[in-house]
């Protein structure tokens, strides 16, 4: 098939990328302890990218039989499109095709899927709570890349889901897992945490206006640093002037200690792979090192328009067309340390992160599932409060990061403490 398809491609376009999807699937979900529903699912992609006269056109399907009118139709988007400037797909490299994100422990097969369920289950009666809902799903996948230019490098992956609701009185607790690697993903630790959240987060006292010293999870960090500094990293939205960083390369932006850096390699990604979205070898890159700003994310269509070396930065995001400037393992590193060594606000989630501007940087959040800590230890839950500030402030007033990290989606995050957080209680 991606054969026939480049070779009708090349009679009527300057250069054609192909690339071939195909998914198996099962999931459940839970209603308190038992499964309510149940499902299977197969399907299939492919997503074709013309080139012709410097001119851009995508086109998908989820029936890759149909691929003629798939390729007609991104050969006729593309005269509706811009001229830009193009250098040409990539070529083939010699690529380590060594699968990076694969377990073949992992099938999307009932009793599998039955245990992670049980094990879920069986953590969840750690404290005393009531499971409201909860989910487990399995997928292995298979990606081929293709292009006019001879490169076509192929892939699979498998990955693990799983994810539990639960409540006691009032208070309501909610955990979740992903992983590539069944050694990786803990039910038990998943739902104990849920469970001990709905649980001691019962009975929460009221918290005094003011500035504190404050913990963010990895699932709070992450939504912060997805919500701001992930779009300013992004090449296109610097050279077009929507970036906080526009002009800051070489310049000091967060704590001399603090490096950013995406590493698609590292083992404890879940998409970790040899080549980017448009077949580019991958790289490690380094956004900030040591406090400095060094660099930005690119494609190749916005690496060719401002005459920018590509980074590898492509991906895809599901079976919807062209690929987007993105990350692979984004990891933030720095000054380990004892964060909760004495009394701190420890915060597991946010509110409203997904408002925070990403230009300026500013949001106004609520607190979930927050804590006073003390000596370690989650000593008594708040019962509410909100966060407001700027996220790029925030990188200079990093006190310290947790050598624990939790992989959420492309980012790789520790706990991080920050100084002087101005927090809104009730009182």
């Amino acid at each position: 098939m991606i054969d026939k398809i480049l070779s009708a491609a090349e009679k009527e376009t300057d250069e054609c990328e192909i690339l071939l999807i195909n998914s198996d699937a099962i999931s459940a979900e839970l209603k308190k302890e038992a499964i309510a529903i149940g499902s299977r699912s197969e399907a299939q992609g492919l997503i074709i990218r013309v080139i012709k006269d410097k001119k851009i056109g995508v086109s998908c399907t989820d029936n890759p039989e149909l691929w003629k009118n798939c390729l007609k139709a991104a050969i006729d988007s593309s005269t509706f499109a811009n001229t830009t400037e193009w250098k040409g797909l990539p070529g083939q490299e010699k690529l380590d095709q060594k699968l990076l994100s694969f377990d073949n422990r992992i099938k999307p097969e009932p009793e599998i899927l039955n245990k992670l369920l049980e094990r879920l289950i069986a953590g969840s009666r750690t404290f005393q709570a009531d499971i409201t809902s909860g989910s487990a799903s399995i997928i292995s996948s298979g990606h081929i890349i293709a292009n006019s230019n001879g490169m076509m490098y192929e892939t699979k992956g498998t990955l693990v889901n799983i994810g539990i609701e639960m409540i006691a009185g009032q208070s309501t607790g909610y955990e979740f897992d992903t992983s590539w690697n069944l050694d990786m993903i803990n039910p038990e630790i998943t739902g104990e945490k849920a469970a001990f959240l709905a649980n001691k987060g019962q009975n929460g006292k009221d918290l005094k206006t003011g500035s504190y010293e404050v913990v963010l999870s990895p699932v709070a960090l992450s939504e912060l640093i997805g919500a701001a500094i992930v779009p300013a990293l992004s090449g296109r939205n610097v050279h077009t002037g929507r970036s906080f960083f526009s002009g800051k390369i070489g310049t000091e932006v967060s704590d001399p200690s603090v490096s950013l850096i995406d590493d698609p390699y590292d083992s404890r990604g879940l998409a970790n792979c040899a080549w980017d979205g448009e077949g580019m070898p991958v790289q490690e890159n380094c956004f900030i090192d040591n406090g400095t700003l060094t660099t930005f994310a690119y494609d190749l269509r916005t690496a060719y328009r401002y005459d920018q070396k590509p980074t590898a930065s492509a991906v895809r995001s599901g079976q919807s067309g062209a690929p987007s400037i993105g990350n692979h393992n984004l990891i933030l590193k720095g000054k380990n340390g004892e964060i909760l060594d004495d009394e701190v606000i420890f915060v597991h989630n946010l509110i409203g992160a997904h408002t925070a501007n990403p230009m300026s940087g500013d949001f106004s959040v609520e607190l979930s599932s927050p804590f006073i800590a003390r000596d370690g230890e989650m000593d008594e839950p708040i019962k509410s409060g909100m966060i407001s500030g700027n996220i790029f402030e925030l990188l200079h007033q990093i006190e310290g990061i947790s050598e624990e990290t939790r992989t959420l989606g492309s980012m790789i995050m520790p706990s991080v403490r920050f100084s002087g957080l101005s927090v809104i209680g009730r009182g």
